[in-house]
């Protein structure tokens, strides 16, 4: 009897040691977890006001998350979404407008205003040919994601048709390749659940682009941490990515399939958004110097959050040099997603703000 009551005293405190370790490793594991994500999404970053510049004009257009350019008509297009929290818990509505560059006066055009169907529009794209544009939007409604098609003649916009597909996950920003072949970044691989918690708050690296060859959808590329912002630059054939859970744009080359290479990634030290090319090749991105900051922003949490505007100038691999541009603290404008230059001018986007700014870089 003994023998017993000693061999179950023993086993029990081996059970007891055991169970100890195991809650220490899992405590020093949810401490690495904590840690990671703190110091890999900006959270201790000091922001401080730097801009060479002046702010030229505030435009009152809630949402405004996608600016591009078109420097030979001298005009911006903008994705235009009401947004109150994110994920959102109703229909969101929006629209594209146009907004005139060349008399200074800026005035703008809801190009949108007769477009029946739910619309909560967020990546853009266009692309000219001969004096028409053709136009595509990701839409986001409460019954899923699709493509609007559109085409843009003497600032008069035609709506062309829809496309949907399974692989439009999480559709966050297309670019258009010619009138009918475009990328679209997913910027989650899981939409939600545990899988998704471990996406944003542990920078999973699950997400993806993929490619439209006018007639199917194949992805082109996979691993990336929160897939966003993407450009095309046809003069080099290559295609940006913005990551902005890993701080980095990622560099492809594009094959004559579609399919891309992938060559680097650039570190930028601030959570990159969309993406826009100047006339010299110079990449311009709104990003998220304090990703947890922006985050409780979108939930309603936090009244404001940091903006951030940054160029690189990509010259070939490992020949790359990343500007702060504009930097401040949320308190002039929120959640800054897009930077599109035309000339001096540097069109600055957002996310949730019901203005966005027009700045001017100093010469």
């Amino acid at each position: 009897m003994g023998l017993i009551w000693y061999l179950r005293y023993e086993f029990n405190k081996t059970l007891m040691r055991l169970a100890k370790r195991i809650a220490l490793l899992i405590l020093v594991l949810i401490i690495l977890f904590v840690s990671h994500t703190v110091i890999s999404t900006g959270f201790f970053r000091t922001i401080e006001y730097q801009f060479d510049g002046k702010i030229v004009k505030k435009i009152a257009l809630p949402g405004a998350e996608d600016i591009t350019v078109s420097n030979s008509d001298g005009f911006a297009l903008i994705s235009s979404t009401k947004r109150l929290v994110y994920p959102p818990k109703e229909e969101e509505k929006g629209g594209l407008y146009t907004i005139e560059l060349k008399n200074g006066n800026f005035d703008i055009t809801h190009l949108t205003s007769s477009f029946k169907k739910p619309f909560a529009p967020h990546g853009i794209s266009m692309i000219k040919k001969d004096s028409t544009y053709r136009i595509m939007a990701i839409n986001h409604t409460l019954n899923g994601h699709s493509i609007e098609v559109f085409t843009l003649d003497d600032n008069t916009l035609i709506f062309e048709k829809s496309i949907t597909d399974p692989s439009l996950i999480s559709p966050n920003d297309i670019v258009l390749i010619d009138e009918n072949k475009f990328y679209v970044t997913n910027d989650h691989g899981y939409t939600k659940g545990i899988g998704k918690f471990f996406e944003e708050y542990g920078g999973l690296s699950v997400s993806n682009v993929v490619y439209f060859d006018g007639e199917k959808f194949t992805e082109a590329a996979k691993g990336i941490a929160y897939a966003n912002g993407i450009n095309f630059d046809p003069k080099r054939n290559l295609l940006y990515v913005a990551s902005p859970r890993g701080f980095e744009i990622k560099v492809f080359s594009r094959n004559a399939d579609g399919l891309l290479e992938f060559i680097e990634d650039i570190p930028c030290g601030t959570g990159v958004d969309n993406i826009e090319i100047d006339s010299e090749g110079n990449l311009w991105s709104g990003a998220h110097p304090n990703l947890l900051r922006f985050k409780a922003y979108a939930q309603g949490k936090k009244p404001t959050a940091p903006s951030e505007v940054i160029k690189v100038q990509y010259h070939g691999k490992n020949d790359y040099l990343v500007q702060k541009i504009y930097v401040e603290d949320g308190n002039v404008m929120s959640g800054s997603s897009s930077a599109a230059i035309f000339e001096d001018l540097i069109l600055t986007g957002n996310v949730m703000d019901d203005e966005f700014l027009i700045l001017k870089k100093e010469k």
